[in-house]
C-alpha cells in the first residue's frame, strides 16, 4: 500500500514512524530538509523536499499511483488544497487535518467537494479521548469497541487497592462480575496475563468489559462512584473549546483559565454557559482563589507540556481526584507516568490513531480481512482489535480451550446479538460475532493469525 505523507510535524512524524513500522511504502514531503534528513535517517522511508500544496512535487512523489495522500501539514487550507490536487491526479483516497473549529464545523458541506476520504481534528479526537475519562472517572483512559457496548479502561492499583497479591483467578472468584484483564504494564514490561499472573500494586490494568459491569466492579472494590461534576481547565485553545462543549452537554459545570484576553472573549461568546478567567494558569495563588480545592477535576491544557505537568502536580498536591494533563512529547509522557497524575493525553496521538485505524481499514479492504477496529495501548506495546466472524469455518462452533493460541494473544470479549460475552473455555465463536483479541502483536489482518 503506497502512502504519501504532506507534513512532518507532530502529528506528520507520529504518523509516519508508526505506518513505516508496519513495512506500508510511505513517501513524505516537507519544505524543512533537515527535518526530512532526520527522518531518512530513524525510518526506513523515500523524503520529498518541497511544498505539498505544488502539483509538481506531488508528481515526484508519485502521488497519481498513491492508494492515500494525508496531509497534515500546519495550515488547514494548504491540506485541503493538497488533497484537492492529489485526487485530481488520481490519488485512490485522502485525509486532511482541519483544526479550525469553524472550517471543521462545514467540513461536511464541502468534503465530497474536495473528494475527501476523511478529516481529522487532532483537538476533536483529543477532546473525545479527554471526555470518555471524565465520564468515567475511575479510569484513566477508555476506548470503547461494538459501537460502544463494550469499554477497554486503563486502570491503576493504588497503594491499599484491595486486588493487590490476588491474582486473576482469585479476583474472578472473588468477585464474581463479568470482566477480564487483558493487558498489565508492571515498570517497563508489559503482560498478556492468564489466570495465575499476580496483581501488584501500581500496576496499570486493562480491563475489558460491559459498562454495567465495570461500575459493579468498582463498586466491588468499596470505590465510591463519584461523578464529577465541576471541572477546572487550565488554557483555553481549541481542544478546550471542543471539551468544554461536550462536558456542558454533559451537566458539568466548567470554569476556564485563559491568559490570553482575545482568546477569553472569543470562548465567552461560544461558550455562554461556562465560566471564563482572564488569568495564569501557572499562577498557584489564583489556583486557590479560583477554588481548586473543590473541583472535582483539573485539566491542564496550555501549549507547554511543562506547565501542564507542573499544574497537574500541584493539583495532585491540593487533592483533587481526578487530573488529566496534555502532554505532546513521549519521552516527557513516559517520565510522568509513575507522578500521580492520572491521565495523560496526547493531541499528536490521538489524531495518528485515528488515522492508522482508517489506514488498516483500508489495507484490510484490500485483502479481505476481517479487522473491525483497532486500538493501540500502553504506548503502542499492545494492540486490541475488533474482528468480525463473517462466515462458517474451522474455528466457528469449536469451544476456546480446543482453540490453541500463539503466545501474547488473549481473546478477551465476544459480542452476540446484544449478549457481550468474557470467554471461558467452553464458549465458542458463531458466524456474526464480534471478536476482541488483545495482542503484543503488531502484524495481523485476520483472526486465524493468532492460532498455533
Amino acid at each position: 500500500m503506497k502512502i504519501v505523507i504532506i507534513g512532518d510535524g507532530k502529528v506528520g512524524h507520529k504518523l509516519t514512524a508508526q505506518l513505516s513500522e508496519e513495512d506500508y511504502d510511505i513517501v513524505l514531503i516537507d519544505q524543512n530538509t533537515g527535518k526530512l534528513k532526520d527522518a531518512v535517517n530513524q525510518l526506513d522511508i523515500f523524503c520529498i523536499p518541497g511544498n505539498g500544496a505544488d502539483i509538481e512535487v506531488q508528481k515526484q512523489a508519485d502521488v497519481p499511483h498513491a492508494d492515500l495522500v494525508i496531509a497534515c501539514a500546519s495550515m488547514d487550507e494548504m491540506n485541503m488544497l493538497s488533497c484537492l490536487l492529489a485526487k485530481r491526479l488520481g490519488a485512490k483516497h485522502t485525509i486532511a487535518r482541519v483544526r479550525n473549529p469553524i472550517y471543521y464545523r462545514q467540513i461536511d458541506f464541502f468534503k465530497e467537494d474536495l473528494h475527501l476520504s476523511m478529516a481529522v481534528n487532532p483537538e476533536l479526537s483529543a477532546a473525545n479521548e479527554i471526555a470518555r475519562i471524565l465520564l468515567f472517572p475511575e479510569a484513566s483512559k477508555v476506548e470503547t469497541f461494538m459501537k460502544g457496548r463494550v469499554e477497554l479502561v486503563e486502570h491503576v492499583l493504588k497503594q491499599g487497592s484491595p486486588l493487590a497479591g490476588l491474582s486473576l483467578a482469585d479476583i474472578g472468584r472473588k468477585f464474581g462480575i463479568n470482566i477480564l484483564v487483558c493487558a498489565v504494564k508492571r515498570g517497563a514490561s508489559v503482560y498478556i496475563p492468564d489466570g495465575d499472573f499476580v496483581v501488584q500494586e501500581d500496576d496499570r490494568l486493562h480491563i475489558a468489559a460491559g459498562h454495567q459491569n465495570l461500575r459493579s466492579f468498582f463498586k466491588s472494590l468499596g470505590r465510591k462512584s463519584t461523578k464529577i461534576r465541576r471541572v477546572l481547565i487550565c488554557g483555553g485553545g481549541n481542544l478546550c473549546f471542543y471539551l468544554t462543549r461536550q462536558l456542558l452537554e454533559a451537566g458539568m459545570q466548567v470554569k476556564i483559565i485563559e491568559r490570553n484576553k482575545e482568546k477569553c472573549e472569543y470562548l465567552c461568546e461560544m461558550l455562554p454557559k461556562a465560566t471564563i478567567i482572564h488569568g495564569d494558569a501557572a499562577d498557584h495563588d489564583l489556583l486557590v482563589e479560583e477554588g481548586i480545592q473543590n473541583t472535582d477535576a483539573v485539566v491542564a491544557l496550555t501549549g507547554m507540556d511543562e506547565e501542564n505537568i507542573i499544574m497537574s502536580l500541584f493539583a495532585k498536591a491540593q487533592g483533587v481526584d481526578k487530573i488529566v494533563a496534555k502532554v505532546n512529547e513521549d519521552s516527557r509522557a513516559q517520565m510522568v507516568e509513575g507522578l500521580g497524575i492520572d491521565s495523560i493525553v496526547s493531541v499528536k496521538g490521538a489524531a495518528a490513531d485515528e488515522i492508522v485505524n482508517y489506514v488498516r481499514a483500508r489495507k484490510n479492504s484490500y485483502s479481505n480481512a476481517d479487522v473491525e477496529t483497532i486500538y493501540r495501548l500502553l504506548g503502542g506495546k499492545v494492540e486490541a482489535m475488533e474482528f468480525i466472524i463473517k462466515k462458517a469455518c474451522d474455528f466457528t462452533n469449536v469451544p476456546l480451550k480446543n482453540l490453541p493460541t500463539k503466545p501474547n494473544h488473549l481473546i478477551a470479549c465476544i459480542g452476540r446479538k446484544r449478549k457481550i460475552i468474557i470467554p471461558g473455555g467452553d464458549d465458542h465463536l458463531e458466524v456474526g460475532d464480534s471478536v476482541i483479541v488483545v495482542t503484543k502483536e503488531h502484524i495481523i489482518n485476520k483472526f486465524t493469525d493468532i492460532l498455533a
